[in-house]
Parts: C-alpha cells; sequence; structure tokens
C-alpha cells in the first residue's frame, strides 16, 4: 500500500490518474450519445482514419495527436455531409474514410525521414507518457463536451432516440448533429493517450452498455457509464502496476470483465424471478366458462 501511496509523488503516474478520470468523464458524455443513437461503427472508422493525421503530423513536423485532431473533425464532418447530402450508404463511407485513413497514415510515417516512431502508443495507447498538453487538451474537450450536454440535453435526448420525431418540428438539429460528430472526434483523438486507437472504442461503448442494463434514462446512463469508467480506469491502472502490463489494455480488459459479470448476474435474477412467476393454464368450471387457473 505505502509503495501505491508512493507512485504519487511522481509527475507522470498523477498525470496518467488525472487522464484516468478525464477520459471516463468524457466517454461517458460522448459515448452515451454514440450507444444510444447506435452510431458504435461510426466512432470505430472515426477513430482508425484518425491514424492518417498522425501519420501527416509525423511528416509535417507537428504534433501527431494535433494532426489527428484535425484530420479526424475533417472525417467526421465530412461522413456527415457525404451521408446527409449525397445520399450515400454510411456504412460504405465509414469503410472507405477508415482504411484510406489507415493507408495514408502508413504511407507518411514511411516517407519521414530519420527515425521511425513507435506506433504502438498510438495503437494501443501508453497512458504513463501522458504529457501537460494532453492533459489540458484532454480536459477542454472534457468541458466543452459536458457543457454542450447541458446547455442542449433534451435536443440531444431526442436526436438519440428519436431523430425523425425531432425533425417533424422543423428544429435546426443539422448544425447540433455536426457539433456533435466533431466532439465525437475530438473525444476520439484525446483518448488515443489513454487506450489507443485499436481501444478506444471500448471506451466509448462498454461502460454505456452496461449502465444500460439498469436504466433507460438518457442522464442516468451518462452518470453510470462515468462511474464505471472511472472504476475500470482507475482498477487498469492498478492492474498495470502489479502485473507491468500494458495500462491500455488492462482498462479495456476489466471493462470487458464487469460487463460479463453484470451480464451474468442480471441473467441469473431475471432467471430467477421469473421461476417465481406461477404458471397460468386456462381451466373451464361447471358452468362452461373459461377461467385462469395460476399453479
Amino acid at each position: 500500500m505505502d509503495n501505491l501511496v508512493s507512485l504519487f509523488s511522481y509527475e507522470f503516474f498523477t498525470r496518467a490518474v488525472l487522464a484516468a478520470l478525464l477520459a471516463a468523464v468524457s466517454c461517458g458524455v460522448i459515448g452515451t450519445y454514440i450507444v444510444s443513437r447506435r452510431l458504435v461503427f461510426i466512432s470505430g472508422g472515426i477513430s482508425h482514419a484518425s491514424f492518417g493525421g498522425i501519420g501527416l503530423g509525423y511528416f509535417l513536423g507537428v504534433n501527431p495527436l494535433a494532426g489527428a485532431a484535425v484530420y479526424a473533425v475533417l472525417n467526421a464532418l465530412g461522413l456527415e455531409y457525404l451521408t446527409r447530402r449525397m445520399n450515400i450508404r454510411e456504412d460504405s463511407v465509414i469503410g472507405i474514410l477508415w482504411s484510406f485513413g489507415m493507408a495514408v497514415g502508413i504511407i507518411f510515417i514511411y516517407l519521414t525521414p530519420g527515425y521511425v516512431p513507435n506506433l504502438m502508443s498510438y495503437l494501443f495507447g501508453s497512458i504513463l507518457t501522458v504529457s501537460a498538453g494532453d492533459l489540458w487538451f484532454l480536459l477542454a474537450v472534457t468541458v466543452v463536451s459536458g457543457l454542450f450536454f447541458l446547455v442542449f440535453y433534451r435536443w440531444i435526448v431526442y436526436m438519440a432516440f428519436d431523430l425523425p420525431y425531432i425533425q417533424t418540428f422543423r428544429l435546426p438539429v443539422g448544425w447540433i448533429s455536426y457539433v456533435l460528430m466533431v466532439l465525437m472526434a475530438l473525444t476520439i483523438v484525446v483518448n488515443i493517450r489513454v487506450v489507443g486507437i485499436i481501444l478506444v472504442i471500448s471506451l466509448l461503448t462498454i461502460p454505456q452498455t452496461i449502465a444500460n442494463m439498469f436504466t433507460r434514462n438518457f442522464g442516468r446512463m451518462i452518470l453510470f457509464s462515468i462511474l464505471t469508467g472511472i472504476v475500470a480506469s482507475l482498477g487498469g491502472l492498478m492492474l498495470s502496476y502489479y502485473f507491468d502490463i500494458p495500462s491500455g489494455a488492462s482498462i479495456i480488459f476489466l471493462l470487458s470483465l464487469f460487463f460479463v459479470l453484470v451480464r451474468g448476474l442480471t441473467a441469473l435474477f431475471s432467471g430467477r424471478a421469473r421461476g417465481k412467476i406461477p404458471a397460468e393454464r386456462k381451466e373451464e368450471d361447471e358452468s362452461g366458462k373459461i377461467f385462469i387457473a395460476r399453479e
């Protein structure tokens, strides 16, 4: 225990804990909208397409995450525009942007002169290498996302669960949809350092799926998702410390374990509850009237 407390004397570990907390909050907010709106495949496409921005960033000599942010936002806006205006199938656009972004990233990293960087930290995350700049970027995206959801909460709820209904009122929901796509792209990029491009989709979906087992209320889903993400993120950090394994993979492993346990327990208790309900059968009395008898 003393060894664990002493870790907080190291700045890199303190930054890692703060990044884990902010990641849980940012993904809890945006991820609830993604799961409710069934945009999981879109978020996966944007996360993988952002690799193109990382490659461009290395090639141009700028911060790779800044390049990934710009590239991811452009991809998100392009995806929203093509599916809305050009009448192109959403899954086709996602597949094209996904593969194109990965190809662009590989090409420009290969063309970058000098030392080829270690891409594992971007693909699978490296929370212990989070810098102060990364932390401020993550904080800014988290605050902006939270404020936007507070101000436009009712509209976002309608868009998540019943978009055709709110469109009948001819409200300007189009620009809100574009802003949400931008926030989704930025949330994905700022969490690349935490769990990586490949695993970030899990942080955007598993806590929300667990929360959805207990509630259908959008606000409660956000709250439960954040709490689940915090427990899994901090627990994953502890697992990585004690077993000397990658932090990002530890966080996602713990989240997946939570999901299996919660799903199994809910299935067990719901099965027992159904077993307590008396079976019904139709019977006929002496007068010929049919009534329902319970065993």
